[in-house]
């Protein structure tokens, strides 16, 4: 922390020498430490690792003309600066810059795990062999990840804070014949990961999808499994709960109104005990529970302040590095369990239906009622009578996420199972997805597909 409060104390001299007393200014020193090993055919192929520190600094003059940069140079302080400013003057005056937020304290100061932290090429590589070897001889690939992000953010407006954040992430496939089956999982402490779990997990789902067979398209009751569900929740998180998405008129939630089953809540808890980012956001707000639906009801939004200033409101903490662009996108989302028990309790309840182990190449058709198109993947059944009777072969879905989370069309499941994926770009980890399966009434499925 010291030495990137040295260089933040070093940018912010820099500003008041060139641009003045009446600039205003945002630094951001961070150190971040990525490793990554990957496998394929059952064997380590590729052990990558990348540690470095960035300088990032956003400058306001006149009043409103905003420009931002950075660099890993950090010796050039100065030069940073330099750039920075000249590139400011050239911009035109934002009338809706909305200004500094000035001191806040931190709600939590981030949950690093040490050991996290100094995990090791070997560590990783025994996570990969547990993984393998419980796969019981199928080929497998994937990865098991590392990473932590240490900060300090100060600006013109008196705010100075701290903060640090692990993640571990594994995130691996088996494979027979042309059936694939899947298992991941993420936490902030990489002790939290069961690679020998998620080996056999995936294992059994590819030998249970040997033999696939076409189903015909059409509305099907569904089970999605956790990864099927992180996939749906992260959708919402960037096209509906996303700030920005209800400024620009392309949300369709509809606040304080019953939109969804009363069986829904979700929350992004990123000052939680269980977070994986950083307890600050790009603009030095810092992080904090915000709770996005509560029993089936859309209570809020995720906010920057430029978000939350056209909103009339105080921001949420998720302003990031692409924020101005994408909006403000939760990190740290959790959906709650439910009463609905396990997976094979929620397929028990299915008279005719499907279950669906993953989603993937999913892109939105309409914004404003959130309709995704997207493949399934890496294991779909067609269940009758609450019993798995045969694998499905691969399918492509157009179905409204906010629609299939309707009243009356959902049951949530009772184990919350953390699921990566990157849903930000605030630091280089891997963000958190905390769900349980859900059962839902209704999924359109709109085709079969060999890829």
């Amino acid at each position: 922390m010291t030495a990137l409060d040295t260089l933040v104390a070093a940018v912010l001299d820099e500003v008041r020498r060139q641009a003045g007393a009446d600039a205003a200014a945002v630094v951001r020193a961070e150190s971040t430490a990525l490793a990554l090993t990957r496998f394929a055919a059952s064997a380590v192929h590729q052990n990558v690792a990348d540690e470095r520190t960035t300088l990032h600094l956003q400058l306001t003059v006149d009043g409103g003309r905003t420009a931002t940069a950075s660099t890993t140079r950090t010796a050039s302080a100065a030069d940073l600066v330099t750039a920075t400013l000249a590139a400011a003057r050239l911009r035109p005056r934002d009338a809706d810059w909305p200004g500094l937020g000035g001191p806040a304290p931190l709600v939590s100061a981030g949950n690093p795990d040490e050991a996290t932290a100094q995990a090791t090429p070997a560590e990783r590589a025994a996570a990969v062999a547990a993984f393998v070897e419980a796969a019981g001889g199928l080929s497998t690939a994937g990865y098991v990840q590392t990473s932590a992000s240490t900060a300090v953010l100060a600006d013109t407006a008196g705010q100075h804070v701290r903060g640090a954040a692990t993640s571990a992430a594994c995130d691996g496939i088996a494979r027979l014949g042309g059936a694939d089956g899947v298992a991941r999982s993420a936490s902030r402490r990489f002790a939290d990961l069961d690679p020998a779990a998620l080996g056999a997990r995936a294992a059994a789902k590819a030998r249970a999808g040997v033999d696939a067979v076409p189903v015909e398209p059409g509305r099907y009751a569904v089970v999605l499994e956790p990864a099927a569900v992180g996939d749906l929740v992260a959708g919402l998180a960037s096209g509906q709960f996303n700030g920005k998405a209800v400024v620009d008129g392309t949300s369709g939630l509809r606040l304080g109104e019953q939109q969804f089953d009363r069986a829904v809540s979700l929350v992004d808890d990123a000052a939680g005990p269980d977070a994986t980012g950083l307890p600050f956001d790009t603009e030095g707000t810092p992080a904090r529970r915000t709770e996005l639906v509560r029993d089936g009801v859309p209570v809020g939004l995720t906010t920057d302040r430029r978000v939350a200033a056209a909103l009339g409101g105080s921001s949420t903490g998720h302003a990031s590095d692409v924020s101005a662009t994408t909006g403000p996108v939760a990190g740290d989302p959790a959906l709650a369990a439910g009463d609905g028990g396990s997976v094979d309790d929620l397929v028990t309840g299915l008279e005719r239906g499907l279950l669906i182990s993953d989603l993937w190449y999913t892109r939105v058709v309409d914004p404003k009622r959130s309709v995704w198109t997207g493949l399934t993947r890496n294991g779909v059944w067609l269940v009758e009578d609450g019993r798995v009777v045969a694998p499905v072969s691969t399918l492509r879905f157009t179905q409204s996420y906010l629609e299939a989370l309707a009243p009356g069309a959902v049951t949530v499941g009772s184990v919350v199972d953390p699921q990566p994926a990157r849903l930000t770009m605030t630091y280089a980890g891997t963000n958190r997805l905390a769900v349980p399966a859900l059962r839902l009434s209704s999924w359109n499925i709109t085709g079969n597909t060999t890829g």
